[in-house]
């Protein structure tokens, strides 16, 4: 019987699943660590980001703005009562004010998270590195068991691939082989 497309057929591999359930539960301390040590204003400012992102946000200036200005510029109610006429500099005042903390809002926001970013990318850089380390000390165990057996190995490539990367060596030639634009550099000028 042939499977039909998209179904499982591979053997249930618990160890493979417990594995993977314990990196996700990891990274799901991490998560909760980082998440449990906002501050207070920190926190505010998630909030007011996260709400800021959100259609109701819109919603709610739409009928605001529109009030606003029904109620102020339009013959529904007395003149005496309009707060705001035209040119609606109270309203006017509130926006740009509004606008300036919710800048500042987002900015808090978006630099934490900038920072854990940041923190993620030195995690993985740092298990990029332990894995290399990792791969070339098998390549040299490799080699120690090729040449027990007497197995000859001709190519160069592994000889270099044994030696253990270094990142600044390795960023400084990223650096000379990229030009100011973003561009691979010409190595012919």
């Amino acid at each position: 019987m042939n499977p039909q497309p998209g179904t499982k057929t591979d053997p249930p591999r618990p160890e493979l699943d417990e594995l993977m359930q314990r990196n996700i539960d990891a990274i799901r301390r991490i998560e909760r660590a980082a998440h449990d040590a906002r501050t207070r204003a920190d926190r505010v400012s998630d909030s007011i980001a996260g709400f800021c992102g959100r259609p109701l946000f819109i919603y709610v200036h739409c009928a605001w703005f529109g009030a606003w200005l029904i109620w102020n510029a339009l013959n529904v109610v007395h003149v005496g009562l309009r707060f705001d006429p035209p040119p609606f500099n109270r309203l006017t005042l509130l926006v740009s004010l509004e606008a300036i903390f919710l800048s500042t809002f987002i900015l808090i926001s978006q630099n934490r998270q900038r920072m854990l970013a940041d923190q993620r990318n030195h995690l993985d850089l740092q298990i990029n590195l332990l894995a290399e380390q990792e791969s070339s000390q098998m390549l040299i165990m490799m080699k120690t068991v090729m040449n027990h057996l007497g197995i000859k190995d001709e190519g160069r490539e592994s000889e270099a691939l044994q030696e253990a990367t270094d990142p600044e060596q390795l960023v400084e030639q990223i650096q000379q082989g990229i030009s100011p634009t973003g561009d691979a550099a010409d190595a012919s000028a």
